[in-house]
C-alpha cells in the first residue's frame, strides 16, 4: 500500500455545495463556521451580525432567501454543537427504576459545557432558487439576546415569540414581545433543559383581553 502524501487530506475534504461556496463568498468573516452534509448547509455567525448577514442572504439575487421558514433555539448547556449522550444520562429507563416512578421524573442533565449555552437557529428558503440554508447564532445564559429579523420577514413575529416563551431568548426590537403559549405570569421557559420535568404552576382564569386586571394565582 502506498504512503498518504501530504495533501490527500486535503483533497479528500468534501467539496463545497454551490450555495454554501455562494454564502461564503458574499458573507465573508461573518461566517465563524460552515458545515455540510448530505444536502444540509449550515452556517454560524456571531449574533452582532445577524441582521446584516440575514438582509444580505435575503437580497442577493444568486441567494433570494424569501422565505423564513423557522426560528427554533436549542439549549446546549454549553456543550459543542452535535454533541451525543446516551439515554441513561437523560431518562433512566432500567428495571429497578421502573419499579419506582417517582424516580423517573428526576431531572439528570449532562455536565456543562465551555460554550454558550444556547443557539438561536434559523432555517431559509429560496422559493426563487429552490434552495435552503440554516444559520445558527450562539448566546450566553447570562445575556440571552439577540436582534429581532422582523424587519427583514413578517414572519418572525410568531415564530420569535414562541421561542422566547419557550427558551427565553430575548429578541429585540420585536414590535410584539408577549409570550404565546403561556400566561403573562408564568414562571420560567419550559423547553429549557433544566426546566423540572414534573414542574406545575396554577393554571389561571382566562378574564379576556378587556378585563382590567391580567391572570394571577388564586
Amino acid at each position: 500500500m502506498s504512503a498518504e502524501k501530504p495533501g490527500d487530506s486535503a483533497a479528500a475534504a468534501p467539496e463545497l455545495s454551490p450555495l454554501l461556496k455562494t454564502a461564503l463568498e458574499r458573507l465573508g468573516d461573518r461566517v465563524l463556521e460552515h458545515h455540510s452534509a448530505r444536502g444540509d448547509d449550515r452556517i454560524h455567525v456571531a449574533r452582532e451580525s445577524i441582521l446584516e448577514t440575514a438582509r444580505i442572504l435575503r437580497d442577493d439575487p444568486e441567494l433570494s432567501f424569501d422565505l423564513l421558514l423557522d426560528v427554533t433555539a436549542i439549549d446546549y448547556l454549553g456543550q459543542p454543537d452535535d454533541f451525543e449522550t446516551k439515554l441513561r444520562v437523560w431518562d433512566r429507563n432500567s428495571a429497578s427504576m421502573r419499579r419506582q416512578p417517582q424516580r423517573r421524573h428526576e431531572l439528570v442533565l449532562p455536565p456543562r459545557g465551555p460554550h454558550p449555552r444556547f443557539a438561536v437557529v434559523y432555517h431559509l428558503t429560496s422559493t426563487k432558487r429552490a434552495h435552503r440554508l440554516r444559520i445558527k447564532c450562539r448566546l450566553p445564559e447570562d445575556d440571552p439576546k439577540i436582534a429581532s429579523l422582523t424587519p427583514l420577514w413578517p414572519a418572525a413575529n410568531w415564530l420569535e415569540r414562541e421561542t422566547w416563551d419557550l427558551y427565553g431568548i430575548v429578541f429585540e426590537g420585536h414590535p410584539d414581545p408577549r409570550r404565546i403559549y403561556l400566561y403573562e405570569e408564568f414562571v420560567g421557559h419550559p423547553l429549557r433543559k433544566d426546566y423540572a420535568k414534573q414542574g406545575e404552576q396554577p393554571i389561571q382564569e382566562y378574564v379576556g383581553p378587556g378585563a382590567k386586571e391580567p391572570r394571577r394565582p388564586h
